[in-house]
């Protein structure tokens, strides 16, 4: 949907949405008994919402593409991922308040760890702690350094962190150093034009400089960089969808992510209980929520089918506590798949359902992969199109034409 065209049609109501978005929501069937980890979990909420609701499966940038969290995020709030690309490098300063000049470059970085050959052996460094992170973020600091160019380095979480490179004559064209894979080694800073080659020579002797200073550390001995990327200039959700929107996330990247089309950050714990506390808390404050859930994509990530089922439980017991607040649209869904059975992010098709007053509800009954895909919204809805059909839903759109 074109946002020119949509925001031409957005005519003024009070009624209130929510993005319920469990991030890495999709799975693949496990071999024991043929389920994926939402259709396992025990999730009588989800389900009652669903035979209420009309159903699908949605596909967040394209057939066959596996995205990443920020296109697949931008898609869901009505933003064409293949138009607005960012890279996780804004995304993560945003996400922690970093003031990103015009010109700076940024980086989102991984501690990860890496074997004598140099081999990677775990791109996250065990998912150290956020006070060791911000540990090795004060050695870089004091430690890594280029003539000509100001260099930061700040802690995201746990083993994310961001580099920022500020000075003249630089240039994001970057390929990344992260393979997103272990048992190889990490890519050298490479341009994909001919501005970007002293950014690249920059950046492979930052990640030379690193692997010196941290050889003795373990298990965050090496750095990892991608989504080199300088900040964009967007439409926002207030001018293109006419909300108030704000958003409840407990990890930087999509506080960033939101925080760029003009969503209010709300202050929030990670935990399900802190986020649910602050809907509560600011819910007539807001016109539009987005509610983030992380764990379903960590435990995916990590292999780990029956934590994955458990966040999703966890979700349902809350789930309650949202519909009291009687919202006008809930939209449940996730950004991408991230089956426990790949522990990586995947192309498949995400579990989605759209609850409101006046929803044609379908005839499925229960919330998962293999009854979503006989739902009214088809097996294979562009992620872009549920703004559209949720501001539709909460009577925000006038008619088209005369």
């Amino acid at each position: 949907m074109d946002l020119n065209l949509l925001s031409k049609h957005i005519k003024p109501e009070s009624s209130k949405i929510v993005f319920l978005v469990m991030d890495g929501l999709g799975g693949l069937p496990r071999p024991q008994d043929g389920l994926t980890e939402v259709e396992a979990a025990s999730t009588p909420h989800l389900d009652e919402l669903a035979e209420e609701s009309i159903c699908g499966l949605q596909i967040p940038v394209g057939s066959g593409i596996t995205p990443g969290s920020g296109p697949g995020h931008l898609g869901l709030f009505g933003y064409d991922p293949i138009r607005y690309q960012v890279g996780r490098g804004v995304l993560a300063a945003n996400g922690i308040g970093f003031a990103l000049q015009d010109d700076d470059i940024a980086a989102r970085g991984n501690f990860c760890t890496i074997d004598d050959q140099g081999i990677i052996t775990d791109r996250r460094a065990g998912r150290i702690s956020t006070e060791k992170n911000q540990e090795l973020c004060e050695r870089l600091r004091s430690k890594v350094s280029h003539s000509g160019v100001e260099l930061f380095f700040e802690t995201v979480k746990e083993h994310r962190l961001l580099l920022v490179l500020r000075g003249k004559n630089l240039s994001s064209d970057l390929i990344d150093t992260d393979p997103q894979e272990t048992g190889k080694k990490p890519f050298p800073a490479k341009a994909t034009s001919s501005e970007a080659t002293r950014t690249a020579e920059i950046v492979q002797m930052i990640a030379d400089q690193i692997r010196e200073i941290l050889k003795d550390e373990h298990p965050a001995n090496m750095v990892l960089f991608r989504g080199f990327s300088k900040k964009p200039c967007w439409p926002r959700m207030n001018e293109c969808f006419g909300l108030k929107a704000a958003a409840i996330a407990g990890y930087p990247m999509y506080r960033g992510l939101s925080k760029i089309i003009g969503m209010d950050i709300l202050e929030t714990g990670a935990s399900m209980e802190e986020e649910f506390s602050t809907l509560e808390k600011h819910w007539d404050e807001y016109d539009f929520f987005y509610l983030h859930v992380k764990k379903t994509d960590s435990y995916g990530e990590d292999g780990n089918f029956e934590e994955k089922m458990r966040i999703i439980e966890e979700v349902d017991r809350y789930l309650p506590r949202l519909r009291a607040l009687n919202p006008d649209v809930i939209v449940v869904t996730g950004d991408h798949s991230t089956p426990s059975t790949l522990a990586f992010h995947s192309w498949h098709p995400v579990p989605v359902m759209i609850w409101s007053k006046i929803c044609r509800k379908d005839s499925v009954s229960s919330f998962g992969e293999r009854a979503c895909i006989s739902g009214g919204l088809g097996p294979r809805l562009p992620a872009v199109d549920l703004m559209p059909i949720a501001l539709a839903n909460a009577h925000r759109l006038d008619k088209f034409g005369a």
